[in-house]
């Protein structure tokens, strides 16, 4: 057995890669070992069809955390971000295009801008659309440290705890009584009834669900999914911006592996060493501590902290195994709710599509590389919600589309473009069938969707990828294909993220810890987990020098 690394990074997605970068800035010499030939995870470019390259899974990043940001310096490593406006781009339902009214509402990081655009649609919503963003903004910075801090340990809560949230704690005192009471009322509240409250336009209010529910099983009417909304806005904020309502819409020159790529060479520029192709399939454990890890090819390597990027279900039971835990972690374990309920299908196009819902718009050149949202209301995004609950992707999908290739020339021909497009809900269990089976049915589905929308478009495809849940489960080792590791339920939130005895990232072998979405925060590419894991792993690692 070899050694000779003080930690072992499991996995070179984002949050593995800033965990090896601040294990190496802290003196450690930690090892980044990645199953895939390239690094990147779910932030990865592929070229899924000749000439057409696209972010293969996730699309936009969520914010990555501005302290990283500033430590990693990715710009000296060739990364350029794309920021379009607009923002996002809520299509309003087919069955209007033949109205007078306008078709399609604009949101933009300027609150001016949106709310501009929001006047075509109410008076009263555009009037009150500064006053809510300027709410959700102060709310949202008060709660950015969250994001930055191991929560605190509820069964056992000591000092450190207690100091940890003691700004947080100031922040929230220090908001006037009308924010502090907003606050109070919106964490509980479906996002459905808070966008409902704020506003009366349709589409508006469906944005504002969209961007809380993302990657979700949730339907806008499920108690509590105001709260992703907040955290999600507190991202932003802990990103350096000012949060806003239709959220960031960033992504790298070069699609999202770009990123990836800047953070190797940052994490290998700070003194860490990536291998890839490296299938680790075991983690190895002696006398209530881990020891290293082994490979599928047999090779052992000996380490003193291994730092899992995998999933919290997949770290516990099949690489360290069931044989090191007591009955009743095992039960919080297996019972972690990680299905997901999110595909992804990205298309090669001959050109740009028409969206029905934006002709006659004097759109900015590169517009159409925000976000595109098919989701016209809270009543369709239920409606697509409950077709997951009993085992059926959504017929009526939401979807969320990217076009890239407008603003980034590297990622198609000149003249084609690429989509992206991410679609809820589609269940990772079917009933009834399998995914092998409705796997064409779902394509068509997305596809005829979009048909509405821009009723060109099946013409314009030249080849295409579809990622069911299965695809994203084998492909991405995700256990459930769920993107953020585990659902983002109010039970499977904060201090207990992943479970509540062990939601400050270290798990009950000495040494082993997590880094990945499936621990707090969890809500987006935000980089916030690696980071956090990587600080706590370096503490413990120098008590044990």
């Amino acid at each position: 057995m070899a050694l000779a690394h003080d930690a072992v990074v499991i996995g070179g997605g984002h949050n593995g890669l800033i965990a090896a970068f601040y294990l190496a800035k802290a003196g450690f010499k930690p090892l980044v070992l990645e199953r895939r030939e390239r690094v990147g995870g779910v932030a990865a470019t592929g070229e899924f069809h000749p000439g057409f390259r696209v972010s293969t899974l996730l699309h936009t990043a969520g914010p990555i955390s501005v302290s990283v940001l500033r430590d990693m310096q990715l710009e000296r490593f060739g990364l350029r971000w794309i920021t379009p406006e607009p923002r996002a781009i809520s299509l309003s339902p087919p069955q209007r295009v033949q109205s007078v009214k306008p078709q399609a509402l604009l949101l933009y990081g300027s609150a001016a801008q949106s709310a501009a655009s929001i006047a075509q649609f109410s008076a009263s919503d555009a009037s009150r659309y500064g006053d809510v963003e300027g709410a959700l903004a102060r709310v949202a910075s008060v709660l950015s440290g969250v994001l930055s801090e191991a929560p605190p340990a509820l069964n056992d809560p000591g000092l450190t705890d207690l100091l940890a949230i003691l700004p947080t704690i100031r922040g929230i005192r220090g908001l006037s009584k009308t924010d502090l009471y907003a606050f109070l009322r919106w964490a509980a509240m479906p996002v459905a009834d808070l966008a409902a409250e704020w506003f009366e336009t349709g589409s508006l209010q469906a944005a504002i669900a969209a961007r809380a529910l993302f990657g979700t099983r949730l339907g806008p009417m499920a108690p509590g999914t105001s709260l992703l909304l907040l955290l999600r806005a507190a991202a932003e904020a802990a990103g350096g911006a000012d949060a806003t309502i239709p959220g960031p819409a960033l992504y790298p020159a070069g699609g999202m592996g770009a990123l990836t790529a800047a953070m190797a060479k940052a994490a290998e520029s700070a003194g860490a060493q990536i291998r890839t192709g490296a299938h680790v399939a075991r983690i190895l454990a002696s006398d209530g501590a881990v020891a290293g890890v082994a490979l599928s090819n047999g090779e052992e390597i000996r380490a003193r902290a291994v730092i899992s990027n995998a999933d919290p279900r997949q770290t516990l039971l099949t690489l360290v195994g069931p044989e090191h835990f007591g009955p009743q972690l095992l039960g919080r374990v297996q019972n972690f709710n990680s299905q997901g309920s999110v595909a992804k299908m990205n298309l090669a196009l001959d050109g740009a599509p028409e969206f029905l819902a934006l002709r006659g718009q004097n759109l900015p050149a590169g517009a159409l590389a925000g976000r595109i949202l098919v989701d016209p209301s809270l009543l369709y995004h239920e409606k697509a919600s409950d077709a997951a609950k009993y085992g059926r992707f959504s017929a009526a999908p939401v979807l969320e589309i990217v076009m890239p290739s407008m603003a980034d020339s590297e990622l198609a021909p000149a003249g084609k473009h690429v989509m992206s497009v991410l679609v809820q809900y589609a269940p990772r269990e079917m009933r009834g069938t399998a995914w092998p089976e409705c796997e064409q049915a779902l394509g068509d589905t997305v596809v005829n969707t979009l048909a509405e929308y821009a009723p060109g478009l099946p013409q314009l495809i030249v080849g295409s990828q579809l990622l069911t849940p299965l695809d994203i489960e084998r492909d991405f080792s995700l256990t459930g294909g769920h993107l953020f590791q585990g659902e983002l339920t109010i039970q499977q939130l904060f201090s207990m993220r992943p479970w509540m005895e062990y939601s400050q990232y270290a798990m009950p072998l000495r040494g082993l810890f997590l880094c990945g979405s499936g621990t707090h925060p969890g809500v987006g590419l935000t980089g916030h987990s690696g980071a956090n894991a990587a600080r706590l792993a370096a503490k413990d690692l120098k008590k044990r020098r």
